[in-house]
């Protein structure tokens, strides 16, 4: 990214460029990229190709005003964070499903982030509901944040017997979130071309449930949430009261997305893939 498109994304979160890539700094845009860019399949439903480049990327946040889903999101946020001086990894993870089942590998797109102030993070502004702000990557006890109380730990093997360790070295790493594991990461570091089969599996596969169903979501000021999930909108206020109603006519819904997300369409997207659509994410 050139100083131009540094500044551009920085006016889409509404943040000053920080002077020093510091863990403070780190804070404050993983926070206003969660207010800012939804987390959204829209591109799946609308016949959009995605496309796992940096430039690609940072036209679809920044130039259209976009969101996506983990690739896009993280990758982008990449980008940004380079920029601006942070030291950058990219890691691969396999998200926990139902009866605890781990997704296919390249599930997931998160980031190792290092700070010149010595901290390590692990930052993700791709997996819909999660912690507002970065984890301590090395710390192993409970981090509480206003997503909810997480911890990091060490790994024990999966049903092939792969991975597991004891230390942040040693072997994959699961991300728990109140308890409950969320994804599993490798530490070993990847490029963005090592997604593109996962972005492609979730992006067509009848099986993925971004296929299954419409999501936008984004973290609103007061910490809450606010989910457009094809047509019904639910507002979650930072306490956990919960706001949901049917939107009946294609102006309300494409009223929600341009007022409420910053999404212009010229028409309300249709789940692809009509299999099993009461699948919410």
């Amino acid at each position: 990214m050139n100083s131009t498109q540094t500044d551009a994304y920085l006016r889409r979160l509404g943040a000053a460029r920080p002077a020093r890539p510091t863990a403070e700094a780190l804070r404050d845009l993983q926070l206003r990229h969660l207010r800012a860019v939804p987390f959204e399949n829209l591109s799946i439903h609308l016949g959009e190709e995605i496309v796992l480049e940096e430039k690609r990327l940072v036209d679809k946040v920044v130039g259209a005003g976009r969101g996506g889903f983990c690739y896009e999101l993280n990758g982008a946020f990449s980008a940004l964070l380079a920029a601006l001086g942070f030291e950058v990894t990219l890691l691969a993870g396999r998200v926990y499903g139902d009866q605890g089942r781990l997704g296919i590998p390249y599930d997931h797109l998160a980031l190792r982030v290092g700070t010149v102030d010595g901290g390590e993070w692990l930052a993700d502004v791709g997996f819909g509901a999660h912690s507002h702000y970065p984890l301590a990557f090395a710390e192993r006890g409970e981090q509480v944040d206003p997503g909810g109380t997480f911890r990091i730990t060490g790994a024990g093997p999966d049903a092939a017997g792969a991975g597991g360790g004891t230390g942040a070295a040693a072997g994959d790493l699961d991300v728990l979130r109140d308890g409950r594991p969320q994804y599993r990461l490798e530490v070993r570091p990847r490029v963005l071309g090592d997604f593109t089969a996962g972005a492609w599996w979730h992006s067509t596969s009848p099986s993925s449930h971004f296929t299954q169903s419409l999501v936008c979501s984004r973290v609103t000021e007061d910490g809450g949430r606010i989910t457009l999930s094809g047509r019904t909108l639910t507002v979650t206020a930072a306490g956990g009261a919960r706001e949901v109603r049917e939107l009946e006519r294609d102006e309300e819904v494409l009223g929600v997305y341009r007022e409420r997300f910053g999404i212009a369409l010229d028409r309300v997207p249709t789940v692809r893939n009509r299999r099993n659509t009461n699948q919410n994410d």
